[in-house]
């Protein structure tokens, strides 16, 4: 199944007035790694009220997610931040791949409690992670919520050129002597022509945000080396690897003007998945998650609530 957004207005507020009295930050040692996490209540349990778990995008952390949780304020989310970035710390003694990070989902939905009712969503890399859990934890999760998916092997197709120049910026910054390593990771030129080739909103008040949203928390990473294997492991999978496996209700949320998850990929991915829903947003690219929270919310909670029962 198929549906298209209509455009959102660019006048939204960025935040509700009610997001902070919806949040509250923990931490919680699972095998050794501090992890931190966020949870932003529901204002009042009703019966449409999900609780989510959402896995962020590489280089990212929960606050990148932070305007779609504003956006559904009758559901309960969970955003820890990825073992490696935000305020969580690398892995202890183990490589941060795909796999390892399919553990850490694991290991929190055990500390936390989480039930085979909980809905699991996961944003680029997150799509990943969350959709490669799946398909080793089956009955785990209720349904599973891909925005943005990487849906094709990141090595081929026209964007292959530039992972493979990526790959070679991230290795090379990890042979460099630490310092200058680290500031050819941190610096705000690169990070902000990253930002510029993303953002695809005309709404000046918004750019503004999503560049100042990337300054403040795209170089927040433990270390190189960390940062170097989630990269690989970013560049190393997609969701198509598994999609066949994935039996549980799937819906996509994707970007027209998506150039790193192109809408063509998706269109191939929804075919292969047994049980699943395409959502399309137009004028927007890879950033649904700053640009469009509104309708990727709506998209969410008609889905949720058609799979209910």
């Amino acid at each position: 199944m198929d549906h298209v957004a209509t455009e959102p207005s660019p006048t939204t507020p960025l935040f509700s007035a009610g997001l902070e009295a919806r949040t509250h930050a923990s931490e919680v040692i699972l095998n050794g790694t501090k992890a931190a996490y966020w949870t932003y209540e529901p204002v009042g349990v009703t019966p449409e009220t999900r609780t989510i778990l959402v896995i962020h995008g590489f280089r990212g952390d929960h606050h990148g997610l932070l305007r779609v949780a504003d956006q559904l304020p009758e559901m309960r989310l969970i955003m820890p931040d990825l073992p490696g970035f935000g305020s969580s710390a690398a892995f202890v003694g183990a490589e941060h791949s795909v796999e390892r990070y399919g553990r850490f989902i694991s290991d929190l939905m055990e500390a936390l409690g989480l039930g085979p009712d909980t809905v699991l969503l996961g944003h680029s890399f997150g799509s990943i992670v969350a959709s490669h859990f799946v398909a080793a934890h089956p009955g785990a999760v209720s349904e599973l919520i891909l925005v943005n998916p990487i849906a094709a092997p990141a090595l081929e197709g026209s964007k292959g050129l530039m992972t493979k120049l990526a790959i070679l910026y991230y290795e090379a910054a990890a042979r460099l002597p630490r310092r200058l390593g680290q500031g050819l990771l941190r610096s705000q030129l690169i990070v902000r022509a990253m930002s510029e080739t993303m953002a695809k909103t005309r709404d000046k008040q918004l750019r503004r945000f999503v560049h100042a949203q990337h300054s403040a928390y795209f170089s927040a990473f433990a270390d190189r080396e960390s940062l170097l294997e989630a990269f690989k492991a970013s560049v190393g999978s997609n969701v198509a690897e598994v999609a066949r496996s994935l039996t549980l209700p799937v819906l996509l949320i994707a970007g027209e003007k998506d150039e790193i998850a192109a809408l063509p990929d998706q269109h191939k991915l929804l075919a292969v998945l047994p049980d699943a829903y395409l959502d399309v947003i137009p004028d927007v690219g890879h950033l649904i998650h700053y640009e469009t929270p509104e309708p990727a919310a709506d998209f969410i909670r008609c889905f949720l609530k058609d799979h209910s029962a």
